[in-house]
């Protein structure tokens, strides 16, 4: 169990709200305590476990406030700044085999929604049709598991493409390819303005291409773009035109056309981040998060750096396509205080709560309502382009198993874009590799 910990970080922190009975205090008695617990008096006190950002703060603040006396939520921090998304889940998965009621309310990766429905109560009896009617369709999607509702959105989030204004103004024809971008530009457009800055110090475009989900997403809506689905009919479609066609494109950006830095294969979200920026990159994939770095940045800078959104590249003849996102709250089916945490959560997913958790923390809104307030969207324009997005947004496969397989796949796609394995190579071997059941460990 301490190897286990200690391959999951290096710091000298324990997990110690993981853990029960005599485990937990001789983890105590070895290490400090890694997760904040903020603690409260007075009435029901349910456990919130999730990353607790200034503006989540902020709302618990406002619910226990609201629900003085009766309820309190307490919060147990995992940053992501100390957590992969991959090692949060594995915490999870460890913690609730402990059958513990220590933590009532918990947040996982859309993805995770089939993993973990086994440890979550029910909610659909509890959400009637009029209320879930408020909730964004695309996000509600993610939280059934056979056809049964086991998880609420918090935010939903959506891929996008950063990029350089003050770089394409330059160009002679930049109002033109300005409206491309716009209308989301194709592939093949994309190279050709991208030859536009092969003599320029700066990289043309930086995506993630590490072996993480971060590569997933790009792999899964560049097939749904082509018409070829990552998975269906039961199994993984690694060997179709479409699984081919979208690894030779990423393949290409770095190997053939030299428009993505070999780095790329080392990048993901937030290295992904700092590159662009050291580098004066002028495109970057990534999600609506980190806007607000993005323009802090360019406040800053000396070469007058101005960052606009827009959606990610697509195949000539296909609609553009974007990949879905977010977080979803789950109650555990071992909380002693289940109508509690339901109230907390349905707290959360109020129009004016979302609308909080938007304009202080970059949290997308999961609340449809907030896309309709036409005051709101006055004053937060972007919410027009995110709309937009999340129309023609698609989402990676519902699988209890599914980040078992990804890591395969992500492994073999990363050696395809780093140009030790043809692309046909590479996913014929994650093909091998998924019908074996490998695992590869990171």
């Amino acid at each position: 169990m301490l190897r286990l910990l200690k391959r999951i970080t290096r710091s000298s922190y324990t997990l110690m709200i993981l853990f029960s009975g005599g485990l937990i205090a001789l983890l105590l008695y070895t290490f400090p305590p890694l997760w904040e617990v903020q603690a409260g008096s007075g009435g029901v006190k349910i456990c919130l476990a999730d990353d607790i950002s200034p503006a989540y703060r902020k709302v618990i603040d406002m619910f226990n406030s609201e629900y003085k006396g009766r309820i309190y939520v307490e919060t147990i921090n995992i940053p992501f700044s100390r957590f992969s998304t991959n090692q949060r889940k594995e915490l999870f998965d460890r913690f609730f085999r402990t059958k513990s009621s220590q933590v009532d309310v918990f947040s996982v990766d859309e993805i995770w929604t089939a993993k973990f429905a086994k440890w979550c109560d029910p909610l659909g009896a509890y959400f009637p049709e009029k209320l879930k009617g408020e909730i964004l369709p695309s996000a509600l999607e993610s939280c059934y598991y056979d056809s049964t509702l086991v998880a609420i959105p918090l935010f939903v989030d959506v891929g996008l493409m950063y990029y350089r204004k003050d770089l394409i103004d330059k160009l002679p024809n930049a109002d033109s390819v300005e409206n491309e971008l716009q209308r989301s530009i194709t592939w093949d457009e994309f190279e050709k303005l991208g030859m536009e800055f092969k003599n320029r110090p700066n990289p043309f475009y930086i995506f993630q291409a590490d072996n993480y989900e971060g590569l997933m997403c790009s792999l899964a809506e560049m097939m749904a773009d082509l018409g070829d689905p990552l998975y269906s009919s039961g199994s993984f479609q690694l060997q179709s035109g479409g699984a081919e066609e979208a690894v030779q494109q990423m393949v290409d950006l770095v190997q053939e056309y030299h428009l993505s830095p070999p780095a790329v294969t080392d990048l993901r979200e937030t290295s992904s981040l700092n590159y662009c920026l050291k580098k004066s990159g002028v495109f970057l994939r990534g999600w609506p998060d980190i806007q607000k770095t993005l323009q802090a940045s360019a406040a800053k800078s000396k070469d007058g750096a101005c960052w606009a959104m827009a959606p990610v590249p697509h195949f000539s003849g296909h609609p553009p396509v974007s990949i879905l996102g977010g977080w979803d709250l789950m109650i555990s089916k071992y909380s002693l205080h289940k109508q509690a945490a339901l109230t907390f959560i349905k707290f959360l997913i109020r129009k004016r709560i979302q609308e909080i958790m938007f304009s202080k923390g970059g949290y997308l809104p999961a609340n449809a309502d907030v896309y309709e307030d036409k005051n709101f969207v006055g004053r937060n324009p972007d919410l027009k382009f995110y709309m937009r997005l999340l129309k023609m947004g698609v989402h990676r496969p519902s699988l209890a198993d599914y980040t078992r397989f990804s890591d395969i796949i992500s492994y073999y796609v990363k050696l395809a874009i780093a140009g030790k394995l043809s692309t046909h190579a590479a996913l014929a071997a994650a093909t091998r590799a998924i019908r074996n059941y490998d695992v590869y460990m990171r």
